[in-house]
């Protein structure tokens, strides 16, 4: 099918839906003439290079559909739905569509964190057991070079710092002692499911072994699931009333939530998963996946308990950009401040000086941030930052071209597909 286009280009405004269904023939990137040169600095000529390879994946089957947000200097410059939210039902992706953004949770957690440092409610070189007891004392899991592991004491405490920058030592279960974190429930990232809150979950990995010692490694893991219940902890509220009270609702974001609304339901996107030869319909929830992932997962379904503040999240391409512009801003959208420019500025700092990550990158406190271009070898700019989450979405914020990035899909998992090298290469090469 063709995709939905909005595209807004040097001041005009142009939109077209497009809901043929009789074939996959290539839109054009708006309904009328825009100039080649926007006064955004954005050629929206050049941008029709994005609306034809995102419709080719499309029509390629490689994935169902996506949405596609640009936003520069706060004003929206490029806005398409393509493809299918439902595939097999024939239901076209819409720019309001409802996606699982997983891991993009983290960043919203992280500033519900600096909002309740700029409160005075914790430090960022806090041990992580004075506002939750049980880590006070961890230990660390040391593989033997003949099989099995040493358990050992953790060289210092955990900070809230090692939990924003994921150098904590705390994986998703993995590590020498998987196996135990396998028998207590914990392996992978999925709540969504669970009847019982995640503080329970945070409070019994407190005791399991580590995956390595604290400020030594970046390890991917739970670590913004704990930093969600330590803002339960010191605001007294649920994970979900604090985000909804102090960003979702001043911020605008609508349809940003960790359960959809039953009068939403037929707003949120249906997850496929990548195979030889193109998609597959992911599997309903009904137990574990492979690699400890659900399919279509419980986000409509689910008891409604369990706030996952490192991959819950559900939320449309339109309330993510909200959120991001904020940040790009320093901390203020609308008139209304939600962070302090200089907490803003300590967020977008690389934090992991000597530990080892991607060429070219660091990690902030929430985000990877972007520190050298030609090492990192893809366009970008230096201070850039973002994330993605385990459903394929990705956003980035490049303050130095204004820019913000939201791309939202359903894949999982995305198997060998080059969509978001492509995204990334054909936006750059649009700027003025």
């Amino acid at each position: 099918m063709k995709p939905i286009v909005r595209l807004i280009a040097a001041g005009l405004f142009a939109t077209s839906t497009l809901a043929s269904f009789a074939g996959a023939a290539h839109a054009q990137a708006s309904a009328g003439n825009p100039p080649s040169r926007s006064m955004t600095g954005i050629s929206a000529e050049r941008l029709a290079r994005l609306s034809q390879a995102m419709q080719r994946y499309v029509d390629q089957g490689r994935i169902a559909g996506a949405v596609v947000q640009i936003q520069q200097d706060g004003r929206d410059v490029y806005s398409m739905a393509f493809g299918w939210r439902d595939k097999e039902a024939r239901d076209p992706m819409r720019e309001d569509t409802i996606f699982r953004i997983a891991s993009q949770t983290k960043a919203l957690t992280s500033v519900a964190v600096m909002m309740l440092l700029e409160e005075g409610k914790l430090l960022l070189n806090d041990p992580v057991g004075k506002h939750l007891p049980e880590w006070l004392k961890t230990n660390v899991a040391v593989a033997k070079p003949d099989g099995g592991y040493d358990i050992v004491p953790a060289k210092r405490a955990i900070t809230i710092r090692d939990l924003l920058t994921h150098s904590a030592g705390i994986s998703y279960g993995a590590g020498p002692a998987e196996k135990a974190w396998r028998e207590a429930g914990l392996f992978g990232w999925y709540f969504a499911d669970r009847s019982e809150p995640v503080s329970t979950f945070v409070a019994r990995m407190a005791s399991l072994p580590m995956a390595a010692q604290p400020g030594e490694k970046y390890v991917y893991g739970y670590n913004t699931d704990i930093l969600g219940v330590l803002v339960e902890k010191l605001s007294g509220q649920t994970l979900a009333a604090f985000l909804d009270e102090r960003l979702f609702r001043p911020l605008g974001m609508k349809d940003t939530f960790f359960y959809a609304p039953r009068e939403k339901a037929n707003r949120l996107a249906v997850v496929y998963s990548a195979e030889a030869g193109g998609i597959r319909r992911a599997a309903d929830a009904a137990g574990w996946q492979g690699g400890g992932f659900f399919g279509q997962g419980h986000y409509l379904d689910g008891p409604r308990t369990a706030f996952s503040g490192g991959a819950g999240l559900l939320s449309t391409a339109s309330d993510y950009s909200r959120f991001l512009e904020m940040l790009r801003r320093g901390g203020e959208l609308g008139g209304r401040r939600y962070l302090g420019r200089k907490t803003v500025e300590l967020m977008v700092s690389n934090h992991l000086g000597d530990i080892a990550y991607n060429a070219g990158m660091g990690f902030g406190l929430g985000f990877s941030v972007r520190t050298d271009v030609g090492k990192a070898g893809e366009p970008g700019s230096e201070g850039e930052f973002g994330w993605g989450g385990a459903y394929h979405s990705v956003y980035w914020v490049d303050p130095r071209e204004k820019l913000t990035v939201v791309y939202m899909t359903q894949l999982l998992p995305g198997g060998d597909i080059d969509d978001h090298g492509k995204l990334r290469a054909l936006i750059y090469q649009a700027l003025n």
